[in-house]
């Protein structure tokens, strides 16, 4: 009997702190060694502990989507074995960690896909960059899912909650609801790279408008650094202030299709932050649900990664 082909399989996330005395080592490798102040410090503790309450299940939103991904892709392709593994930015097991791990564990062959469908060299790219450099110092031949904003099943699950969203303003006609596509800032200097970020987000933006059946919405940022240099706006706080004073709305629905699940810019900047300034000046608004273990996008993960099999 002929041994299955092993593949491994990179999964790349952001990271999270496991604990809450977790959380000074994980701001000082997002701030390249720096220690944040006692004040930055408390902040972030502060955030941590108004979603949490001290407990992490942010970790495991990362985790089960990765053993949904071995799953899903062992069982449509029974012929191959793949084995997952986990490589985040700035949270251990670090990307080189699993590069390594898949070195050690002898695969000879590898793909890795980042938990986000927008492509910017900012992010995707530097996750890519520093997979690739270990795979080629350890000899290990992989190959990156760039992006995939437009997978027919990632624009399904969220249309769906879209639409699931839009239902709950009771009453109130879709079209007369705001809808705010959101993604995660990054300073404005990729304008001048000719970065496809912003326009890829655009492009999932329309397609899921048009299979929704909506005209009413606009495209916001959110979660932008403290950092000094100029960031990708409008932020998602000034949206809805300009809403309420052009009385342009007074429902608005949330869908923060840059990010794939449940974690501290969901929870805190949009369910905490940007729910108060709604209530502050008058707005309904809600949240889509986050995609999480979504099977309709765990079949995108699977069908990207499964494409560049077939490639070779």
């Amino acid at each position: 009997m002929t041994q299955k082909k092993r593949i491994g399989v990179l999964v790349m996330s952001y990271g999270t702190p496991e604990s809450m005395d977790q959380i000074e080592a994980y701001y000082t490798h997002i701030r390249r060694g720096h220690p944040p102040t006692p004040q930055q410090l408390q902040d972030l503790k502060d955030r941590y502990e108004a979603i949490v309450g001290g407990f992490f299940p942010l970790r495991e939103n990362t985790n089960n989507q990765v053993k949904a991904l071995e799953d899903k892709l062992n069982s449509a392709h029974p012929e191959i074995e793949f084995v997952c593994y986990q490589g985040l930015k700035h949270a251990s097991p670090l990307i080189e960690d699993g590069v390594e791990q898949m070195a050690k564990d002898g695969l000879k062959e590898a793909i890795g896909v980042v938990l986000a469908p927008h492509y910017s060299v900012m992010s995707v790219g530097g996750y890519i960059k520093r997979a690739k450099d270990k795979a080629d110092e350890l000899g290990l031949s992989m190959q990156f899912v760039r992006s995939y904003q437009l997978h027919p099943q990632l624009i399904e699950a969220l249309t769906i909650r879209v639409n699931e969203g839009l239902a709950r303003f009771e009453g109130v006609d879709k079209n007369d609801v705001r809808v705010i596509f959101t993604a995660h800032s990054l300073p404005e200097k990729i304008l001048e790279m000719n970065d496809p970020y912003p326009e890829q987000l655009l492009e999932t933006s329309k397609a899921i408008a048009a299979k929704v059946g909506i005209t009413n919405w606009q495209f916001g940022w959110q979660s932008a650094g403290q950092t000094g240099v100029p960031w990708l706006g409008p932020d998602i706080l000034d949206v809805l202030q300009t809403i309420t004073e052009e009385k342009q709305a007074e429902n608005v629905l949330v869908c923060p299709i840059g990010f794939v699940s449940d974690h501290l810019e969901i929870l805190y900047d949009l369910d905490i932050e940007a729910q108060k300034t709604a209530k502050q000046l008058g707005l309904h608004l809600e949240r889509t649900r986050s995609l999480n273990t979504d099977p309709l996008y765990i079949e995108t993960l699977s069908d990207v990664v499964y494409a560049l099999v077939e490639k070779g």
